[in-house]
């Protein structure tokens, strides 16, 4: 039995490949045309987030029987295809939960305190002591939308820092560490706003021009979900305008997103999709998606 690496997993996870006696080939990089050029005579692929297993390539797969996923979002894979060919479908929804819920934190940080901002001033030969005035944490409103693995990670570490947590999220009713809410409430009264959910029909622009209307002046938004969620045409005139007064991605609509507006804003704070890159979140994945293909091959 043969098994594609598309994307880079640890180490870890390909000895548990091949101790399973199953060949574990490393191709990376491949567009998805190339994709469906190498992908016959493999049994499975395992992805991260940057493959796209398109119809095309589940197609070309003849003996494709199961595709993993080294993380949480199974949007760049077509699974409605993957159903109709009986391929299984996993994934690793807890490997990188605190990796995501710690950078989300930090952006936090980073916009309460100005981090990125006066390390670039003062790398620059400047001393703008005064104009770095930030705000604390403690006392604050966050609302999270979406509560799952990964906003209940974070909600445990801001109530530990004495913020208010509330959350909306339409599949959950009570939770242990957010007061549940409805979407207008979260939005009216939040200090600071973190998105945690997959893009879906329904959540694609959740944070719109509508959305950010409700919201209070001076109000942070970070987003460590998917790009997509927050409408950025409406986020950079909500920046703008002095609404939103500082906003942290790593997201975006388009990736790689090497050129946009957004970047040219100072209150911006931005990093590339590194939310799930840590060496203990990828060890994880690598070996819990491993073994999650082992298994569904043997």
């Amino acid at each position: 039995m043969k098994v594609l690496i598309s994307d880079p997993i640890a180490k870890e996870g390909i000895e548990i490949l091949k101790n399973a006696g199953i060949e574990a080939v490393e191709k990376t990089g491949l567009s998805p045309e190339e994709l469906a050029k190498v992908i016959p005579g493999f049994d499975g692929i395992i992805v991260r987030s940057a493959t796209k297993v398109t119809k095309e390539v589940i197609e070309a797969g003849k003996d494709l029987k199961v595709i993993g996923r080294a993380g949480i979002g199974l949007d760049n894979i077509d699974r409605e295809t993957a159903k109709t060919k009986n391929i299984k479908v996993v994934n690793t929804p807890t490997a990188t939960s605190i990796s995501v819920a710690e950078l989300a934190l930090g952006m936090m940080f980073g916009a309460a305190r100005m981090v990125p901002q006066a390390t670039a001033s003062t790398k620059a030969g400047k001393w703008e002591k005064k104009k770095f005035k930030g705000f604390e944490l403690y006392g604050k409103k966050l609302g999270i939308i979406g509560i799952g693995r990964i906003g209940t990670e974070l909600a445990k570490r801001a109530k530990a820092l004495g913020m208010e947590v509330m959350a909306y999220d339409p599949y959950v009713k009570t939770h242990e560490h957010a007061k549940i809410v409805d979407l207008d409430t979260l939005l009216k009264e939040s200090d600071y706003i973190s998105l945690h959910i997959p893009k879906t029909k329904e959540t694609a622009h959740i944070l719109n021009k509508t959305a950010f209307e409700k919201m209070k002046e001076g109000i942070v938004i970070i987003n460590c979900a998917r790009g997509g969620v927050v409408d950025e045409d409406s986020l950079y005139d909500a920046i703008t305008s002095g609404k939103v007064r500082v906003a942290a991605m790593d997201v975006y609509e388009v990736e790689p997103a090497k050129e946009h507006k957004l970047f040219g804003l100072e209150q911006v704070i931005v990093t590339p999709h590194i939310g799930a890159q840590t060496a203990e979140g990828q060890k994880r994945a690598g070996t819990q998606i491993a073994e999650l293909v082992r298994d569904a091959l043997k």
